[in-house]
């Protein structure tokens, strides 16, 4: 398919499902008590995280170790086989950490043990099926499948929409009603996902270790930064969570719904970015890689513009409840704008190989430093000094994906035993 019919094909059915979704959250915003919408905000944030944990990079690996060579339909099996042993092991990790920590970290909104029980274990379920719908959705992209990829989003956005819908209609709508919905759609990407690839590859995999070492050596360097900023994601509402109010997570959870605006294009990464810049001929590789920069630094710019001329249109969408949030609106769009110029950056060195040890120390010590210093000397019981935070959490990453760019320009790629011999 031409570049120009995938690009638009992306767009379309891409468009339709975050569309979904956006109007999906919103609707929540908007529909939930404040009380309610903060525990549907601490949920999700976690479980952002946990989905991070689970996969720590390794799923990214399957289009830079696979390449050109997607017709080996029992090579992609057994490197899918082999990720998925990976997978088990960490779960085996995750689950139980999640059930000691989660009740810790939510101890001062006072919810009941039942209630945090059921939180803990739709974090579990969901987690698990998003890890099954990342994995085997990246063998849909690299078998071409990528209309079927779209669809199984598109069915699950509009899915829980119109669930959404008909729980208000009928007044079941609640905290967990919405999470449970939202949840459902996750399980059915997971397992629409799942199914096709199967169809797709026609063989059964091996795992093996030569296929688990490649994966882990291709993911090494970046593990420790994975593993870090999975942490990092949720800290804004972590922070609100422990030292705030509920009316307080419950505004930045608000807010932070404008943050999804750069969704749309970031899912472009591993779809058709990350692929594309894997197969470019070294000879175009460095005008399109500024291009594609320059691109997404000339749209975050045009959205923060917009959140500091007319922040009322934001407002006006999250609906009273949230009317004296102006500043926190730049605030995140800002913070997003930066978040999502340095993820193109992450994808582009990603697919080229420009995956060092040196950027994701530098990286995690300098993050570590600037936050160390502002959460010693902020106030983090204020949404809009949270909201800062996350700010500060994101120039590192662009900084030193800047530089990381420049290296791998200069040195190269990093070598992976096993693929380059």
């Amino acid at each position: 398919m031409p570049k120009a019919n995938r690009v638009g094909e992306f767009f379309i059915w891409q468009g339709i499902t975050m569309a979904g979704n956006l109007l999906y959250g919103l609707l929540c915003v908007r529909l939930l008590s404040i009380a309610d919408y903060a525990k549907f905000v601490v949920v999700f944030a976690i479980q952002g995280s946990l989905v991070v944990l689970m996969d720590v990079g390794i799923t990214g690996s399957l289009v830079p170790l696979i390449g050109q060579r997607i017709d080996d339909r029992q090579l992609i099996a057994d490197y899918v086989a082999s990720l998925r042993q990976l997978a088990h092991w960490f779960f085996a990790v995750i689950a139980p950490a999640t059930a000691i920590v989660y009740p810790l970290l939510v101890r001062n909104r006072h919810w009941s043990w039942q209630t945090v029980a059921a939180m803990v274990a739709i974090l579990l379920v969901s987690v698990w099926f998003a890890r099954v719908g990342a994995a085997y959705g990246a063998v849909l992209i690299i078998r071409r499948d990528r209309q079927r990829w779209y669809q199984a989003q598109m069915v699950s956005s509009l899915g829980t929409l119109a669930l959404l819908g008909i729980f208000y209609g009928f007044h079941w709508l609640n905290a967990f009603s919405a999470i449970l919905i939202n949840v459902s759609g996750i399980i059915t990407v997971g397992l629409v996902c799942y199914v096709r690839a199967h169809h797709l590859l026609g063989v059964y995999g091996v795992p093996s270790k030569e296929k688990r070492s490649a994966i882990v050596q291709y993911t090494m360097p970046a593990i420790p930064s994975v593993m870090y900023f999975a942490l990092q994601g949720p800290l804004s509402i972590l922070l609100i969570t422990i030292f705030g109010r509920t009316a307080g997570v419950a505004s930045v959870g608000a807010v932070s719904r404008f943050g999804t605006i750069f969704t749309l294009f970031a899912q472009m990464n591993p779809v058709l970015i990350e692929p594309y810049f894997a197969r470019l001929p070294k000879t175009q590789f460095k005008s399109h890689y500024f291009g594609a920069v320059a691109a997404a630094g000339g749209f975050g710019l045009a959205m923060v513009a917009l959140a500091r001329l007319f922040p009322g249109m934001f407002l006006w969408v999250l609906g009273p409840k949230y009317a004296n949030l102006r500043v926190e609106i730049l605030l995140v769009i800002t913070a997003s704008a930066i978040g999502y110029v340095s993820g193109i950056m992450a994808a582009i060195n990603s697919a080229r190989r420009f995956v060092y040890y040196w950027d994701n120390i530098a990286r995690n010590i300098l993050t570590v430093i600037l936050q160390a210093v502002f959460i010693w000397k902020a106030d983090l019981s204020s949404v809009r000094t949270v909201l800062w935070f996350g700010i500060v959490t994101g120039l590192p990453s662009l900084v030193l994906q800047t530089a990381v760019t420049f290296y791998g320009f200069t040195h190269g790629p990093r070598r992976i035993v096993g693929v380059d011999d």
